[in-house]
C-alpha cells in the first residue's frame, strides 16, 4: 500500500478499524438506542450485501485490519451470513467481529464461527428477566443467555458483554454482571450512555453514571489492576483485570474519559454514510459513489482516502443540552 493511500488523518491517527452497520432494524427496542415506535429505512436506501462487501474489501486494501459488523441487530438482516463469509475470506483482515443482542446466536453462533467471525460482543444490560424486558422492551433474557452459551460452545476465543449502566435502572447489578462474566470466562465493558437521538423514555443527565463511579463500586468487592497492554487493534474500551481471573473488565467513557486522541476507527451506516466520528456529523456519502461507479474501486479508494481530511479531532457530548446528533444508535452502528 503506497503512503499516499494510507488512512491517516490530519492529527496523524491511522485508521485501521471499520465499524460497518448492516441494518438499521432490530428485534429489540432498547431504551437508550431507539424510540419505541421507529420508522426504518426503505430498502432502496440501504446498501446491498454486495455493496457492503465491496466497501469492506476496499477498506482492507487501504490498511484496515479490523471490521466489526453492527446494526441495529446484524443477525436479523436476511442472508447476512453471505457477507460474513465474504469478509471472512479477505487477506489482510486480522479480525472480523460482530456486536449483537444475542437473540439469534442459538442458531447462528456455529455458522458465524465457521464463516470466519473471530470475536463477539453481546449487549446485556440486566440479568433480571423482568428488567431485561423493560430495558429492551421486547427482549427475552433466557434466549440471550442461551445464545451466549451457544457462542461459547462454538469455540469463539473471545466473547465480551457490553452493559450500558443507568442510575436507578440497573446500577445495582454492576457486581452481579462482574460475577457473571468471571463465572463464565467472558469479558465485560461498562458503557456510559451516549446522547444520540432524541428520546423521551428517560432523562439522560439524571441516569448518568461515570466509569470512575463504577470502578469504585467494583473495588468494594474486587481488586482491579489496570492492563498496561491494551488490545493491539484498539477500541474505546480501557481494560482492567481481577487477579486470579482471565476476564477483562473494560470501561467505555465518552463523557468522563475522552478517548479521541487514539481514535483509529470510522463507521459506515447502512445507508452508506461514512461517519468520521461517532459524536459528530462529519461524513461522506459512499453509497453515491458505489452506485454511480459500481466497478470502479479506484474512485471508492480516492473518496475514502480524501475523507481522512474531514475526520474531526474529537467529539463533544453535553448531557444537559438537547442532543446535537439526531440519529439514533441503530442508524450509527455503535
Amino acid at each position: 500500500m503506497s503512503n499516499d493511500q494510507a488512512l491517516i488523518d490530519r492529527f496523524n491517527r491511522r485508521v485501521t478499524y471499520l465499524r460497518m452497520s448492516v441494518t438499521d432494524r432490530c428485534d429489540f427496542r432498547c431504551v437508550y438506542c431507539m424510540s419505541e415506535d421507529m420508522t426504518f429505512l426503505p430498502k432502496a436506501s440501504v446498501l446491498t450485501l454486495e455493496e457492503l462487501a465491496h466497501i469492506g474489501s476496499t477498506f482492507v486494501e487501504l490498511g484496515v485490519q479490523k471490521i466489526r459488523l453492527t446494526g441495529g441487530e446484524p443477525l436479523v438482516r436476511r442472508d447476512v451470513m453471505s457477507l460474513v463469509t465474504e469478509l471472512g475470506r479477505l487477506e489482510g483482515l486480522k479480525e472480523l467481529t460482530m456486536t449483537t443482542n444475542g437473540s439469534q446466536l442459538v442458531k447462528l453462533a456455529q455458522p458465524l464461527r465457521a464463516a470466519g467471525l473471530s470475536r463477539l460482543n453481546v449487549s446485556l444490560d440486566s440479568l433480571i428477566p423482568e428488567r431485561f424486558r423493560e430495558l429492551t422492551r421486547t427482549g427475552d433474557l433466557q434466549q440471550v443467555l442461551s445464545g451466549i452459551d451457544a457462542a461459547k460452545a462454538a469455540g469463539f476465543p473471545s466473547i465480551k458483554l457490553n452493559a450500558v449502566i443507568m442510575k436507578g435502572r440497573n446500577e445495582d447489578e454492576v457486581l452481579d454482571l462482574v460475577r457473571f462474566v468471571l463465572s463464565k470466562g467472558l469479558d465485560l465493558s461498562f458503557i456510559e450512555e451516549m446522547p444520540l437521538g432524541a428520546i423521551t423514555e428517560h432523562d439522560r443527565a439524571s441516569v448518568y453514571v461515570s466509569s470512575e463511579a463504577l470502578r469504585q463500586l467494583i473495588t468494594s468487592e474486587y481488586q482491579l489492576q489496570p492492563m498496561l497492554q491494551q488490545t493491539a487493534l484498539g477500541g474505546p474500551s480501557r481494560y482492567w483485570r481481577i487477579p486470579g481471573h482471565e476476564s477483562r473488565i473494560g470501561f467505555i467513557s465518552p463523557h468522563s474519559e475522552n478517548f479521541c486522541a487514539t481514535c483509529n476507527r470510522v463507521r459506515l451506516t447502512v445507508e452508506g454514510r461514512l461517519l468520521l466520528c461517532l459524536g459528530n456529523e462529519h461524513s461522506i456519502d459512499l453509497r453515491e459513489i458505489v452506485r454511480q461507479y459500481p466497478n470502479d474501486r479506484a474512485a471508492l479508494k480516492a473518496a475514502i482516502v480524501a475523507s481522512m481530511d474531514v475526520k474531526p479531532e474529537r467529539h463533544h457530548f453535553d448531557l444537559d443540552d438537547e442532543p446535537q446528533i439526531v440519529r439514533f444508535m441503530n442508524m450509527t452502528g455503535g
